[in-house]
């Protein structure tokens, strides 16, 4: 968590006082005693995986081949390939069972 002077804007410093910890500033003499804990979290909201990848959408006109899904065993699957890590790494390969009642998604 960074704390800011209220006089001059800058940054403050945590040191060292005689008997606590205290924020002070190096270009104003502005001293403020440590007296509790300071502490925030916050935590980001995180996206869908749905929606990173295209959502519903990206599933439109894809292709289909022949592989099993691991749910159902079902012999037909969509699919499509993404470049998910480096360039010289191999695509990846997204799956999405073709049974309407199944529509597990997998990768390779």
């Amino acid at each position: 968590m960074l704390m800011f002077c209220p006089t001059c804007g800058n940054l403050l410093l945590v040191e060292e006082g005689t008997d606590s910890l205290r924020f002070s500033c190096n270009t104003c003499p502005y001293i403020c005693k440590i007296k509790r804990k300071i502490s925030t979290r916050i935590y980001p909201k995180l996206k869908e995986v749905d929606h990173v990848m295209g959502g519903s959408a990206a599933w439109e006109n894809v292709d289909s081949t022949d592989a099993d899904c691991p749910a159902c065993a079902h012999n037909r699957a969509y699919f499509m390939q993404m470049q998910t890590r480096s360039a010289d790494e191999p695509m990846t390969t997204f799956y999405k069972c073709a049974n309407p009642v199944c529509g597990h998604n997998w990768r390779d």
